[in-house]
């Protein structure tokens, strides 16, 4: 049984938007004004360049490769089952890890406005989840429909805290000067691992590529969308950023756990904290909605390879969604809600995240060996696996060893289900 295929360019460059969008840049700015200082925006415009160095790369591929699973599928198609199975396991450890840290982040931003005990914030996480869940097994015209409500939603709050922070700075110009001076009062030392947290604010515009099958024309959108996402994502961070360091000093920053509410009361009053905060809301929802959306399509892509259980690749008779993968992969990340660290979770997942960019910047040299289709073509994919060396360099070792570990047993789930199907085959199943 086939997906269907609803997804417009607007649909799918949403989708990008709403899967990078999400809860880092209200978070990430006062992690980072504590190991830079106001140097933080450089950092967010060299992970910028850096994270569409990258994601020309999946543009590129997905024109060679335009088939539901994205990245696993791009890897599977270079190098075999195989690497392509690695690709697709680092990605789902990956971004699993992402889709319960947003149901954390949501809930904590929700006690702005409601104080909540802790069986209320499991109830919470549970309602965030699951409702992200049905709406998709729904059908993925609601799902992206829904997407494209969230991120034009999601985007407005930092409209209004662009716009009207450079108002005030316009009227405050020595407030500019003396919160960016020194530039760097911090030095330099910590600038990898700010890179590391900043990246992770970028991630996301994979999610572009997996439901590929669901995609009008793929071979011309899904580059298109990629493209077009990345660099509104890139304008908005950095407009964002410049305006925060701009009017809050980096010392205030550092010590604040919400650092765009703070810009936002100063740009606009009381009413800017409100407004900044009911958009970190709908942005945590946002994004959490594009994850849902596309994770469950990759593990629909595996299951289909008989990869993975073949209750992954279950479709709905009726909406014609993987409704068993969108349901697993809720029950999953409810239970891993129930963890904490954040910042555990995101270094985590970027290590995994590295691995899976690294395989499909190389294979992109593997499938382009006789053609030049785009520009930068035969160079970047080797400037992305660079990339992707100095993420994984600045990871910690415990999430290098953990990391490995994972690894380790993705390869022994292939090799049980891969054997399995050699078996079924063999036997005429």
């Amino acid at each position: 049984m086939n997906l269907k295929k609803h997804l417009s360019s607007f649909d799918l460059t949403a989708l990008i938007v709403g899967s990078v969008i999400g809860a880092d840049i209200y978070i990430t700015p006062g992690l980072t004004a504590a190991m830079v200082g106001p140097a933080s925006i450089a950092v967010w415009g060299a992970a910028g360049f850096s994270a569409l160095v990258i994601a020309l790369v999946f543009s590129y591929t997905s024109y060679h490769v335009p088939k539901v699973g994205g990245p696993f599928a791009f890897v599977s198609k270079a190098f075999g089952k195989f690497y392509g199975f690695l690709t697709g396991w680092s990605m789902l450890i990956a971004e699993m890890m992402a889709l319960p840290l947003f149901a954390i982040v949501f809930t904590r931003y929700l006690h702005f406005f409601i104080e909540l005990d802790y069986w209320q914030e499991i109830s919470v996480k549970g309602l965030f989840i699951f409702s992200l869940t049905a709406v998709n097994i729904y059908g993925v015209k609601l799902g992206g429909r829904v997407n494209d409500v969230l991120t034009i939603t999601k985007l407005l709050p930092l409209v209004l805290v662009i716009l009207f922070g450079l108002i005030f700075l316009t009227h405050n110009p020595e407030k500019l000067v003396e919160n960016y001076s020194p530039i760097a009062p911090l030095g330099w030392e910590h600038f990898g691992i700010a890179f590391v947290l900043v990246f992770w604010a970028y991630a996301g515009f994979e999610m572009g590529t997996l439901p590929a099958s669901e995609v009008k024309n793929p071979k011309q959108v899904i580059p298109k969308a990629i493209i077009i996402g990345m660099l509104l994502v890139i304008l908005f961070y950095l407009s964002t950023n410049f305006v925060l360091y701009g009017s809050v000093n980096w010392v205030e920053l550092s010590h604040s756990t919400l650092p765009l509410v703070l810009a936002g009361t100063i740009v606009m009053g009381y009413v800017g904290g409100i407004i900044v905060s009911f958009g970190a809301l709908t942005s945590v929802s946002g994004t959490s909605s594009s994850f849902v959306l596309g994770i469950s399509r990759l593990y629909y892509a595996m299951s289909e390879e008989g990869l993975l259980p073949k209750v992954f690749s279950k479709i709905h008779m009726k909406y014609k969604t993987p409704f068993m993968a969108l349901i697993i992969q809720g029950i999953i990340a409810f239970f891993l809600s129930l963890y904490t660290g954040i910042s555990q979770l995101i270094s985590f997942s970027i290590f995994n995240m590295a691995i899976m960019y690294f395989l499909v910047c190389l294979s992109l040299v593997a499938l382009t060996k006789k053609e030049a289709v785009f520009i930068g073509q035969k160079i970047l994919p080797f400037v992305g696996m660079g990339i992707c060396a100095f993420l994984i360099y600045y990871t910690s070792i415990y999430d290098k060893i953990f990391g490995t570990f994972f690894i380790v047993f993705g390869i022994c789930v292939y090799f049980f289900f891969s054997r399995k199907n050699t078996n079924l085959q063999d036997h005429g199943l």
